[in-house]
């Protein structure tokens, strides 16, 4: 009997047609998927253990896992010989066992000017309803290099925030990154509020990183209102994963160093970056590292310098990013080791005091333990002589307080005191400010007229 030759090779073509619609099928995804992928051999609330990639995996490639009829992704966090531990960006994903995982590449955005006016997710998905975000030119990692040292412009030019207190006892430059240091409730949210006035930035990045969800269109719509035009805003709020919130701040700074090299003076606001040091623990954690200082792994104080030192001047002739990151201090003690290490690598940090703030002073800014490292900038001869002999009295001022209080004090013997006990409390009430204050244009002078205004009556 003769075998039909072309029915045998149209039943030998079958399978393999049938087993190329499923991998088609399988790898469906809105990105491309190469490389040698997995399945799921382990799966727990905190890591999802992949097994076949250990050989092609390193740390920081994206994943896709497929978890009912979508893919999800992920982040190798730990490479073993025997497998892989993926972290997922959303941490309700429970893929099941042998479920398939595809290679992603490491994550890249996009940016285009038209971001200005949207608020997104640190994945860049749009968050406002405005429809989908238009894609610039040129892709980027999130997590970029900073310029190289010796590339890098100089920083020399003042800039005006519009608080008073910063101002004239801190004043900060173009592509400075300054710290604002205090406990929980004691006002950072409200003067970063209060610094969003000034007006010499053309492009604003704020990032909410493991904010309250109801203070994110606060923040929008009443402390950013008529500036929304100019500002992109990454949210990441305290109930999504860790690697939201640790992905968030890198996202938005790769956006203000996209519109820094275009020649922009970016303000970039984190609030708040210590949030980004929890988010970096847990993950770290899920991955296995050791806890080596008050629960936080060796890999979070690598992260924060990393993260930090991106913002700042850009190469000679460009823009700038100057960078405002609240700190939220542990349990009021500003030598934490986060708050340690944060505030040795930025340029200067503003402390607000709770005993401040429960005198009804606000800001609360702790004067003598605020520094701003560029201040030299900002100041002419005459102002840095009389901000240094203001920070005197008020020294001087604070550290009698308690004999003051017991009647200790007797005015006549000290006169560098009494002047103290004369004007450190009017300097206290000029100096204060709340965000429907109008900002001004000479913080000198207004000072000036307060004390004469106040010694004449």
């Amino acid at each position: 009997m003769a075998i039909d030759t072309n029915v045998l090779a149209s039943t030998a073509r079958l399978p393999l047609e049938r087993l190329a619609a499923f991998v088609r099928r399988e790898c469906a995804a809105p990105s491309p998927l190469t490389g040698i992928g997995g399945t799921v051999r382990d799966v727990s609330r905190s890591v999802i253990a992949v097994r076949g990639m250990s050989h092609s995996a390193k740390l920081g490639d994206g994943v896709l896992m497929r978890c009912g009829d979508k893919l999800h992704r992920g982040e190798v966090i730990r490479v073993a010989e025997s497998h892989v531990l993926v972290k997922p960006f959303d941490d309700r994903v429970v893929p099941v066992l042998g479920a398939p995982v595809f290679p992603d590449g490491t994550l890249r955005i996009a940016p285009s000017p038209e971001w200005k006016g949207r608020v997104i997710d640190a994945l860049c998905s749009p968050l406002d309803g405005k429809g989908p975000l238009v894609p610039g030119g040129e892709q980027m990692p999130a997590d970029r290099p900073p310029p190289a040292a010796m590339q890098r412009a100089r920083v020399a030019k003042a800039l005006r925030t519009g608080v008073n207190v910063i101002d004239i006892f801190a004043p900060m430059c173009f592509g400075q990154r300054l710290g604002i240091f205090a406990g929980s409730g004691v006002g950072k949210s409200t003067l970063l509020a209060m610094m969003t006035k000034a007006a010499d930035f053309d492009t604003v990045v704020l990032a909410l990183t493991g904010e309250r969800g109801r203070e994110v269109r606060d923040m929008l719509e009443d402390t950013m209102a008529g500036k929304l035009e100019k500002t992109v805003t990454v949210v990441a709020t305290s109930d999504e994963s860790p690697m939201m919130r640790r992905l968030a701040p890198n996202t938005a700074t790769a956006i203000a160093e996209y519109f820094r090299d275009r020649g922009e003076n970016v303000l970039l606001i984190v609030d708040s970056v210590t949030r980004f040091a929890h988010a970096a623990r847990e993950v770290a954690i899920a991955a296995e590292e050791p806890p080596v200082s008050r629960g936080y792994p060796p890999g979070v104080f690598s992260q924060l310098p990393r993260l930090l030192e991106r913002a700042g001047p850009g190469r000679e002739g460009g823009g700038t990013i100057t960078g405002i990151y609240s700190v939220l201090v542990d349990g009021d003690d500003h030598n934490d080791p986060v708050s340690d290490a944060i505030r040795g690598t930025l340029d200067g940090h503003i402390v607000l005091e709770r005993g401040i703030a429960a005198q009804g002073r606000f800001p609360a800014v702790d004067i003598p333990a605020s520094v701003s490292r560029l201040a030299q900038h900002g100041w002419t001869s005459e102002q840095k002589k009389l901000v240094t002999q203001l920070r005197g009295l008020i020294a001087r001022f604070e550290e009698t307080r308690d004999l003051r209080a017991i009647g200790a004090y007797q005015p006549g013997n000290d006169a560098f005191l009494d002047q103290a006990v004369t004007l450190v409390p009017k300097i206290y009430e000029a100096m204060q400010q709340t965000p429907d204050t109008p900002v001004s244009t000479d913080p000198y002078n207004d000072l000036a007229a307060a004390l004469r205004g106040k010694e004449s009556v």
